[in-house]
């Protein structure tokens, strides 16, 4: 269940950043260029959602692990917290969870070291160790 979730994430996350690019290039806000905030936000979205997939995929591979499942929503977490807060302060001006940005940053540090480690016991329980 979860690496379908995941999986999915992934592919619409990455799917969304690309309509974002489009329409950002194109908003009558940022007519003067996009602030270097939201290209940081869109890269940092496009990366996460490759890494989503990479989560999900792996799963498909065996048994799921928690330290997988960890990877896979602390990716999520940091979208929300890093990402989508970032547009929603730009577009919107709502700046109720800026101090929140960090900690999206700090899921996503989380979710690559938990990855590593899930594949890492991954690999070893199916080679018996």
């Amino acid at each position: 269940m979860f690496f379908k979730l995941f999986g999915l994430s992934g592919a619409l996350f990455a799917g969304l950043s690309v309509v974002l690019s489009a329409a950002f290039a194109h908003l009558p806000q940022f007519a003067s260029g996009v602030p270097s905030v939201v290209q940081t936000a869109l890269a940092q979205q496009q990366f996460h959602a490759l890494g989503l997939l990479v989560v999900g995929l792996a799963m498909g591979q065996g048994r799921p692990s928690r330290w997988l499942v960890a990877a896979g929503g602390l990716m999520l977490a940091g979208m929300v917290l890093f990402s989508l807060n970032i547009y929603a302060r730009q577009l919107l001006g709502w700046d109720a969870w800026r101090a929140l940005v960090p900690w999206g940053g700090g899921a996503w540090i989380a979710a690559w070291v938990a990855l590593a480690v899930g594949l890492t016991r991954k690999a070893s329980s199916q080679q018996g160790f």
